[in-house]
């Protein structure tokens, strides 16, 4: 998924607790793995996150968005930043601690692709590290049909973002439709996003099939769920 103007991005999410929810991780992951140092953030965006786990963690991020990495190289300076794809993840060395956050996980089509990108993750994973993803809604509260509304009123910039949601079997449909003002101008565009719906129990099987003791909360960050998992100790 490449966003159509990755520059708008931290305006439409300026109100997200990303301080708060970074702290919520750095507990869990310290629960799971009290010595964990190093820390990968997939679908990494803007870097929004690792802005604030990098002072407790040893950070890298990886996203598949070059527009967005732009802006987070920008925010997070020598951080070092990768582009790639959660599906054929392959960096060549391991990590701590790894999150997956905002959802970003909706973006694989079907539970072949959640396969494929948990073990490519746990696979990232030194032994004990600890896997966190936030999931996309689950196939039973996704609402098709629903419009929305999100504004961003600033000095210099406003946005009117009207979205309108559908489904084709376990794809949820997002259609925005942006108003963007700045001084330069008026302009309009339209934006489609597809995000696969996976119920929890076909997340639990894509982490245990990777090998990772899992666990559940079903309220997580922001009201989505957390799924947490472990990789095997070294020696168990």
């Amino acid at each position: 998924m490449a966003y159509a103007l990755p520059g708008l991005y931290d305006a439409l999410y300026a109100s997200k607790d990303y301080a708060g929810e970074s702290a919520r991780i750095t507990e869990l992951i310290r629960a799971r793995s009290p010595e964990a140092r190093t820390l990968l953030d997939v679908a990494c965006g803007t870097g929004r996150h690792l802005e604030y786990l990098r002072a407790d963690f040893d950070v890298e991020g990886v996203d598949v968005d070059e527009g967005l990495l732009a802006v987070a190289r920008e925010r997070l300076g020598s951080t070092a930043l990768s582009l790639g794809d959660m599906r054929t993840l392959a960096l060549g060395r391991r990590f701590d601690a790894i999150t997956c956050l905002f959802s970003a996980i909706g973006h694989l089509a079907d539970t072949s692709e959640l396969d494929t990108a948990i073990a490519a993750m746990a696979a990232h994973l030194e032994p004990g590290g600890v896997l966190l993803v936030e999931p996309w809604i689950e196939p039973d509260a996704w609402l098709p049909g629903k419009p929305a509304l999100l504004t961003v009123d600033e000095p210099e910039l406003k946005i009117a973002r009207i979205t309108l949601t559908g489904r084709r079997g376990n794809t949820s449909i997002l259609d925005f439709h942006y108003l963007v003002a700045t001084p330069d101008g008026v302009e309009t565009f339209e934006e489609r996003m597809e995000l696969g719906l996976f119920t929890a129990a076909e997340l639990r099987s894509a982490f245990e099939r990777a090998g990772l003791d899992v666990e559940h909360d079903p309220d997580g960050l922001t009201g989505r769920g957390l799924f947490s998992g472990r990789s095997p100790a070294a020696g168990s």
